[in-house]
């Protein structure tokens, strides 16, 4: 019977630890959001791992739909391709925080925790004159010390409603999965870049963004960048 009650025990702490490492809903390890209110017929459309070579493709498409994004971007890319960033900022996407080098957090000490978001924030703040306020944790997946980085930083964390799954899905797919998951208020999450990687390929995901959007403005959904969708002003 110990010995019973002993591996329900473990079976509930490791399904506890899942939850608070990788649950989209998950506030046990940080602050953290993965939806904005269910009374507004409102969706964030959201890009992680940028700004990359690809990023140009998604500015022209948004800019053209007249879609403002949230883009969180990896401090190392920003240190390659600070222009991309600029241009993201320029034309009225939000930027978040998406870490410095792109790693897992889970294992790491609060002080790697820290340096990297900080480092991140840094070079964000420096190439287009202000500090993000939202962050996303790499693989969506949070650590002890985040809490604490996030609190010195003043950041928010930003999980999904929806994800994309665009980085081995076909346009297709990665439509149907998001039509079928959107509803008011969803976080949707995409990619412009692949972690750190060069010049990485997000035709999918492109061609995937040019058959959403008007999809779900047919339903009736209005784009609105992250903070506009938690923080409405009407």
């Amino acid at each position: 019977m110990r010995r019973v009650a002993l591996g329900g025990a473990l079976c509930a702490a490791s399904a506890l630890m899942a939850y608070a490492v990788r649950g989209r809903s998950s506030t046990l390890l940080a602050p953290s959001v993965y939806r904005g209110p269910r009374d507004r017929r409102a969706i964030a459309l959201t890009f992680d791992d940028g700004p990359s070579e690809g990023t140009y493709q998604l500015l022209d498409l948004l800019n053209r739909l007249e879609v403002p994004a949230t883009f969180f971007v990896c401090g190392m890319n920003v240190r390659r391709l600070p222009q991309a960033l600029r241009d993201t900022a320029a034309a009225g996407h939000e930027i978040g925080n998406h870490s410095y080098s792109h790693p897992r957090l889970y294992f790491r000490s609060e002080s790697f925790i820290c340096d990297e978001l900080s480092a991140a924030q840094s070079i964000i703040a420096e190439t287009v004159g202000t500090a993000p306020s939202l962050f996303r944790a790499p693989f969506g997946a949070r650590w002890f010390g985040l809490r604490e980085a996030q609190r010195r930083l003043d950041l928010l964390g930003v999980m999904w409603t929806a994800l994309g799954r665009d980085w081995k899905l076909p346009a297709e797919g990665i439509v149907r999965r998001l039509l079928a998951r959107s509803c008011n208020g969803a976080i949707l999450c995409l990619h412009d870049g692949r972690g750190v990687t060069r010049n990485p390929e997000i035709g999918q995901t492109v061609e995937a963004v040019g058959r959403l959007v008007p999809a779900l403005q047919a339903r009736g959904f209005k784009f609105e960048t992250v903070t506009q969708l938690l923080c409405p002003t009407n």
